[in-house]
C-alpha cells in the first residue's frame, strides 16, 4: 500500500520538509478553466514547474507545519516528466500516468472510474468522485477542481482511501490519506498547495 499512501508520482511530498518560498500568484484571487479532454488542464506538465505543498496531517503534531517544494526537472526519453522526487509523469490515452499507474482519466465526468493493477497482489481502483468544485487552501482559491477518489487494500478489514483535488491549470491542491477501517475513516495525511509556479506547457 505504500504506492497508494505516499504517491511521489504526483508530486505529493507528504514528508514534508524546507522551502516554504516557492513563487506563487499575487493573491487568492478565484481560477477556472473550462472543462477540457486532454488531462494536462488539470495537471499541466513541464519542465520547470513546481509546487510547494504544507503539510496538515495529524501526525506532523502542535509545531509549526512542514513544507516541501517538488519541481519537474526534465523529460526523459520515454515522455515522462521527471521530478526532484523522482517521480515520473506523462500524458497518454487520455490520461495522466506514473511507470505503474493512471492517476487522472478524461472524460471528466463524476462517476467515472477506472483501474491500475499495480502488481499481482495490489489493484487501484480509481474514481472522480466530483466536479466543478471550489477549493481554497494557502496558494488561493480554485473554481471548477476535480476530486478523485483511489482506493486499495491495506490488508484485512482494511483499505487505504486516496483523495485528490485538482485545480484546471494548476494540478493538485489538495491530497489526503485515511485508513478505512470498518465503518472508520481514520485521517492519515494532508498536504495543501501553498504556492506553485508554472512554466509554458510542453517544455
Amino acid at each position: 500500500m505504500r504506492a497508494v499512501s505516499r504517491p511521489a508520482a504526483i508530486l505529493l511530498a507528504v514528508s514534508i520538509l524546507a522551502c516554504a518560498h516557492a513563487p506563487g500568484p499575487p493573491g487568492p484571487a478565484a481560477r477556472v478553466l473550462a472543462p477540457a479532454a486532454d488531462p494536462t488542464a488539470y495537471f499541466p506538465l513541464a519542465v520547470g514547474n513546481e509546487w510547494t505543498w504544507v503539510d496538515h496531517s495529524p501526525r506532523s503534531g502542535a509545531g509549526e507545519p512542514g513544507h516541501r517544494t517538488v519541481r519537474i526537472v526534465s523529460r526523459d526519453a520515454d515522455g515522462f516528466y521527471v521530478d526532484t522526487e523522482r517521480g515520473a509523469l506523462r500524458w497518454s490515452r487520455g490520461c495522466i500516468q506514473d511507470r505503474s499507474r493512471s492517476l487522472l482519466c478524461a472524460p471528466f465526468e463524476a462517476g467515472r472510474s477506472w483501474t491500475s493493477v499495480v502488481s499481482e497482489t495490489s489493484t487501484e481502483r480509481y474514481q472522480i468522485a466530483a466536479t466543478g468544485l471550489t477549493t481554497t487552501v494557502l496558494a488561493g482559491t480554485f473554481e471548477g477542481c476535480l476530486l478523485v477518489r483511489a482506493r486499495n487494500r491495506a490488508g484485512a478489514g482494511v483499505e487505504i482511501l486516496l483523495e485528490t483535488t485538482y485545480a484546471p491549470g494548476v494540478g493538485p491542491v489538495r491530497i489526503e490519506t485515511f485508513a478505512l477501517i470498518g465503518d472508520r475513516k481514520v485521517p492519515q495525511v494532508r498536504a495543501d498547495l501553498a504556492s506553485y509556479r508554472m512554466e509554458r506547457p510542453g517544455t
